[in-house]
């Protein structure tokens, strides 16, 4: 079987990649069966010249290949027809500016496997650049408050090299007594834990979080049942928020009342209450400055986020009696850092994260028949038609969503 490394060309560009020249070297090496091609590419964070210095095969023609492993998705007239493609096709939610693209995967033949559909029999994604979201997002947004108080100046994450080097940089900042608010309990949470741990921030719980003052920065990792509390006063768990988030309600204004700077590292499910509304912001006892939406549901259960920033402007402002977008300097406003493609600022330290899971979790699928169902359940189309798993999308297909 012929596997494929293919160039990223949507714009704007991404510099990361499925396997970094050591990781396709273990593969190659722990698969001897397997022929591996790299497509040459002048955008990616690793050079064509270390692909080949690795003994690995670069070239422009990719036509051979029976899988293609791409991040971003593939432009239309770049898809190659009768091939498995992997990449983020973004298309699983009915994604309406992609319609086109899962059209022409029908059309042409191609059985696609969404990075986001690797999942296991229980539903947990298998691979993902969740932790390294996670780990810029903590950055950007300290970084911000340094830009926001005119206290310190950090680089952008872009500029550095790797996740050592944004902690160096934080290590150089002295904070003021901050109050940290974490959200979350998967890899984009633990992401910004590694950070707020490399920086020496100590860790306090839930209780002591709402009821004490500090003399010195302190965070809170909380998960959803600190800050959603079912409607009937019950205390259930995890499992029954998730199985039946209509019958809670928001407990977040606590939390808002004493936390200065806000980590959205939380996974936001349909119908699951907002963590603060438009009006909630308006509070005289919201006293959160400083946002760092890693989560990103833009005009959604974070109501300062209004839209995605980009990498290249990464932070704006809100202004919560307005309801509107200002500067992030002014006095009023809720400094909000947005970006939804944040590991593309770490493409080295993510495409080494990435490759490392996706040789363990994956490709072994391709050798042992898929045993653990690995395969089929990633796969979205088949034969020029959506799989069962995937039949949810047949109106989106046919237009009617």
């Amino acid at each position: 079987m012929k596997f494929g490394i293919i160039k990223e060309r949507k714009n704007p560009p991404d510099r990361r990649v499925v396997f970094s020249p050591e990781k396709l070297k273990e593969f190659k090496e722990k698969f001897s069966d397997a022929t591996l091609k790299v497509e040459s590419s002048d955008i990616r964070v690793f050079t064509d010249k270390q692909y080949l210095a690795a003994g690995l095969e670069v070239t422009k023609n990719m036509v051979d290949c029976d899988v293609l492993f791409g991040v971003k998705e593939v432009p239309i007239d770049a898809l190659i027809p009768n091939k498995k493609y992997f990449f983020f096709s973004h298309t699983i939610k009915k994604q309406p500016y992609n319609r086109k693209l899962l059209l022409a995967i029908l059309e042409k033949n191609i059985e696609l496997f969404d990075h986001e559909t690797i999942i296991k029999e229980s539903g947990a994604r298998l691979i993902g650049f969740g932790r390294y979201a996670g780990i810029v997002g903590a950055y950007n947004g300290f970084r911000a408050i340094g830009l926001k108080n005119q206290t310190f100046n950090l680089p952008k994450a872009a500029t550095l090299d790797s996740q050592q080097e944004l902690i160096a940089e934080l290590n150089k900042i002295e904070l003021p007594n901050l109050k940290i608010l974490l959200t979350g309990s998967g890899k984009v949470a633990y992401g910004s834990k590694e950070m707020l741990d490399a920086m020496g921030i100590k860790q306090v719980a839930v209780e002591e979080y709402l009821s004490t003052t500090f003399n010195e920065p302190v965070y809170c990792l909380a998960d959803v049942l600190a800050y959603n509390k079912r409607k009937d006063g019950q205390v259930i768990g995890n499992f029954d928020f998730y199985k039946h988030p209509e019958n809670y309600e928001s407990n977040f204004l606590r939390f808002s009342e004493v936390t200065d700077f806000f980590i959205a590292g939380h996974f936001y499910g349909n119908g699951a209450p907002y963590l603060y509304t438009r009006e909630d912001a308006k509070s005289t006892n919201f006293n959160i400055k400083f946002v760092a939406d890693i989560s990103c549901d833009v005009d959604g259960p974070v109501a300062s986020t209004l839209r995605a920033s980009t990498i290249a402007d990464p932070i704006y402002g809100y202004n919560p009696i307005t309801e509107s977008e200002v500067n992030y300097k002014d006095e009023n406003a809720i400094v909000v850092m947005a970006v939804d493609n944040l590991p593309c600022e770490l493409p080295k330290d993510a495409s080494e994260g990435f490759g490392e899971m996706f040789l363990e979790n994956v490709i072994p699928a391709f050798f042992n028949n898929d045993k653990d169902g690995v395969l089929a359940r990633a796969k979205m189309t088949e034969n020029g038609k959506l799989t069962a798993r995937f039949s949810y999308l047949q109106d989106y297909v046919d237009g009617k969503e």
